[in-house]
């Protein structure tokens, strides 16, 4: 097997049944990432950037529609707020929307106080556009850590029955590598639980190696992940990747960021839709909601 995409045989075996795996996409504009704050592009410059979420969203919906998978949004409340159009899109198409926060601020900017409104907030207006219960949660930047697990006490308390910001990994902004890498659920206070859906994971010398998605999706040959992806299936453990329609958008213009932050940011932009059609094409999603509410994927969630 060679690391050609295009002539892998990994990413053209039949597809599995039922799906094991999870598809997750952050609704977020390309100048709302961190790295972009960190370069200046604040929420009070948002404005003076041209928005370009919409098209993308919509390439990603009839790349579902195409190969009959369903996937979990988790939209940010702001993007709900100026976009209500791409939520009610999104939500008409079959798929789960969840909440991505209001803000994109990192937790341990936003505190305890600052997340519980935006929980509420979010929620609220999430609900109202797609006519759903929203049940699950991830993080701006995956910003639960070992100084934020207060996070999942709210989450808990304002009715969120499953987050996704935990990265067991060590990263310069992010990660909890002790984390446990499946999705498991974990015990809190007042006799409270929360299910726990981490992204993929490679094992490799005593490491997690992050594979799930993002840049290292951009990185990593597709036969890689496909292979993950496979031998967690062979082992009944449900895995989630995750995406930015930005990625799918490699024209949007050029943001100030670090030379590191601008090329982990736009790394293999032209080549992103191509890998997701072909993870689409070898094997199928679900919404993480599937998993979290479905009594039978017991043999995941409680796994540590």
């Amino acid at each position: 097997m060679t690391a050609n995409d295009s002539q892998s045989d990994a990413t053209h075996a039949p597809k599995p049944a039922p799906a094991l795996h999870m598809l997750s996409f952050d609704v977020e504009e390309y100048f709302q990432v961190e790295a972009a704050r960190e370069g200046g592009v604040g929420e009070e410059h948002w404005d003076d950037w041209p928005r370009r979420l919409a098209p993308c969203v919509h390439r990603i919906l009839a790349m579902l529609e195409e190969h009959g998978s369903r996937a979990t949004f988790f939209v940010l409340g702001s993007i709900a707020a100026e976009q209500p159009g791409v939520v009610r899109a999104i939500a008409a198409a079959g798929h789960e929307i969840a909440s991505h926060g209001q803000s994109h601020t990192m937790l341990d900017r936003l505190g305890r106080d600052g997340l519980r409104r935006e929980l509420r907030d979010s929620k609220a207006l999430l609900e109202d556009l797609s006519g759903r219960e929203v049940i699950g949660f991830r993080a701006p930047t995956f910003s639960v850590g070992p100084d934020t697990l207060w996070a999942l006490d709210e989450l808990a308390a304002a009715g969120y029955r499953y987050d996704s910001s935990i990265f067991p990994v060590r990263h310069d902004r992010y990660g909890m590598p002790d984390s446990p890498r499946w999705a498991h659920r974990r015990d809190l206070a007042a006799g409270r639980s929360i299910v726990e859906i981490p992204p993929l994971t490679l094992r490799l010398l005593g490491m997690n190696l992050p594979a799930g998605g993002g840049g290292y999706l951009r990185i990593l040959p597709t036969w890689l992940i496909a292979a993950a992806l496979r031998r967690c299936a062979r082992r009944r453990r449900a895995t989630m990747l995750y995406l930015h329609p930005w990625e799918l958008d490699p024209d949007q213009p050029v943001l100030p960021m670090s030379l590191a932050s601008r090329w982990r940011h736009r790394v293999n932009l032209s080549r992103t839709a191509g890998k997701l059609h072909r993870l689409l094409r070898a094997m199928s999603f679900r919404p993480a909601g599937d998993f979290t509410d479905d009594p039978a994927a017991s043999i995941f969630t409680n796994a540590r």
